[in-house]
């Protein structure tokens, strides 16, 4: 018995990246031979005088995107988590309604409003699309952190503080550890919205795989739109792929446990 799940295991963890490397491969295949598939878009477009977007190469442009994504992903998995962590400690207990509700109000605007209010300010290029993935990717971090620390049996806690943890460390070694799933999730969900939602920042300035979809609609040219929307839907599915990965192995060991 132990034999045969000993072996399960190892072809559980093989299957589990069976699909971040089929999305990654058909993503890498997009932005390095999107040339190859013209006759298609010629199918799409057949009037039109160019059907392969060429203003920039389209692994430059996943590279930006990816850029701009990491960036706003970095800065509100640091500030999400850390306002979720501080507000379940005793002392910013205070402050837990204040922080659920100024996270709920970034998704109350929608991005391109976040942008028009931000260009003026901030001016045209990136960082006004950071700011808008910033503001609009902080819900779910924050609920899902609230959430998974609240879950934390309080009778763990309490046997963490009986075998002489500090706080700190019932934070670190016990409540963090078993909040990380639910966590998680809610990063997933934040990056895996904000991939789509930064193809906005090509309406400002912020050069990225955007820029085919907002062309071919400015040109009215659906060849365009699709290869964009392509390529922003294949990077989706494997971020959102590559956090599967990541978490499976969370959910067995909180089951084993």
């Amino acid at each position: 018995m132990s034999n045969s799940l000993s072996i399960a295991q190892p072809r559980k963890r093989a299957l589990l990246w069976l699909w971040p490397l089929m999305w990654g491969t058909l993503l890498l295949l997009s932005v390095v031979a999107m040339s190859a598939a013209e006759p298609l878009f010629r199918w799409i477009e057949p009037d039109a005088r160019q059907v392969i977007y060429d203003r920039a190469d389209f692994y430059v442009l996943l590279g930006r995107h990816l850029l701009v994504v990491g960036i706003a992903a970095l800065v509100t998995v640091v500030v999400g988590v850390s306002a979720g962590i501080v507000v379940t400690r005793e002392r910013g207990s205070d402050f837990l309604p204040l922080v659920g509700q100024l996270a709920s109000l970034g998704q109350t605007f929608p991005p391109v409003a976040v942008l028009a209010l931000a260009v003026p300010v901030l001016g045209f290029g990136t960082l006004p699309i950071i700011v808008a993935l910033m503001l609009y990717g902080m819900l779910p971090i924050v609920r899902n952190t609230l959430a998974g620390l609240q879950e934390v049996d309080i009778d763990i806690k309490t046997a963490a503080h009986a075998m002489g943890m500090t706080p700190t460390q019932t934070l670190r070694y016990v409540e963090l550890p078993l909040a990380a799933p639910v966590i998680l999730a809610g990063i997933r969900t934040s990056v895996t919205i904000n991939i789509a939602t930064a193809a906005l920042g090509a309406t400002v300035g912020a050069s990225n795989l955007g820029d085919p979809i907002i062309s071919g609609i400015v040109n009215g040219n659906m060849a365009y739109v699709v290869q964009g929307a392509l390529t922003i839907a294949l990077l989706a599915l494997t971020v959102d792929s590559l956090f599967e990965v990541l978490q499976q192995p969370l959910r067995s060991r909180l089951s084993a446990a």
